[in-house]
């Protein structure tokens, strides 16, 4: 999807970051500083969200994985890392489903096999019920202080902020179907990526069992735990992240 926001940086060899849940590029202001040194470091916004506010949403995971590899074909990239955080990461799981040659190293972080996570802070359909009752600011200022163990005294909490401000209602809401709607378990066992998982074991949307699933069923996978984080370990625990997956690509 060619008319997406794109934040691009730098000059080698491709990093896509696809981010999560009511997030944007911008949350990836940490790593774009320090891996743009290193990477071509590429962030889009998704449908809906960020500054692609006014691009209509995705209903689906599927559909959200195919917008993002429309708009790497459109940029003329062939071959690339991929990262991606929460629903990102289920995401970059349906992207290396969708176009496995074209993905060198894959990142699977603080996310899961399944869209409706079990043991969530609350339920997919609570989220809706609340996204609707509460509006928009007021539900992704509450949601975005599960993400962090200090929640919104975190150092970082105003970019998740700023990203949440920027989703639409529309979008929120189908971001939330699509997740709900979403199961990746099956295609687990046709990943053959070089893979890393990363967990904080704070986290409150995605339970060890979710992380364990994903290492124990993709082949080439190694799983590193960061203790004392929540859900967000590339804002609360920047430079150990940054270096994490500067060990991984290299």
């Amino acid at each position: 999807m060619k008319n997406l926001f794109v934040n691009d940086v730098g000059n080698e060899f491709p990093l896509v970051m696809v981010h999560g849940f009511l997030g944007s590029s911008i949350m990836w202001e940490p790593q774009i500083e320090e891996l743009k040194k290193y990477y071509r470091v590429i962030t889009p916004d998704l449908p809906g969200f960020g500054y692609s506010n006014k691009v209509m949403p995705c209903n689906s995971i599927n559909s959200m994985a195919k917008s993002i590899l429309e708009l790497i074909d459109h940029m003329g990239i062939n071959k690339f890392h991929l990262l991606g955080h929460s629903m990102g990461g289920m995401i970059v799981q349906e992207m290396t489903k969708l176009a496995d040659d074209k993905v060198e190293k894959l990142i699977c972080y603080g996310t899961g096999p399944r869209g409706n996570m079990p043991e969530r802070f609350e339920t997919i359909d609570q989220s809706r019920e609340r996204l609707k009752v509460e509006g928009l600011i007021s539900t992704s200022h509450r949601i975005a202080k599960t993400w962090f163990v200090n929640e919104d005294k975190a150092k970082h909490f105003d970019l998740c902020s700023k990203a949440g401000k920027l989703a639409t209602l529309e979008a929120a809401d189908s971001a939330l179907v699509a997740m709900k709607n979403w199961d990746g378990l099956e295609n687990l066992k046709n990943i053959k990526n070089k893979t890393l998982i990363i967990w904080g074991n704070k986290d409150r949307a995605y339970n060890r069992n979710q992380v364990d699933t994903l290492n124990e069923n993709i082949r080439d996978s190694s799983l590193i735990i960061f203790e004392g984080c929540s859900h967000n370990v590339h804002l609360e625990n920047s430079d150990k992240f940054n270096k994490t997956v500067l060990e991984f690509l290299k």
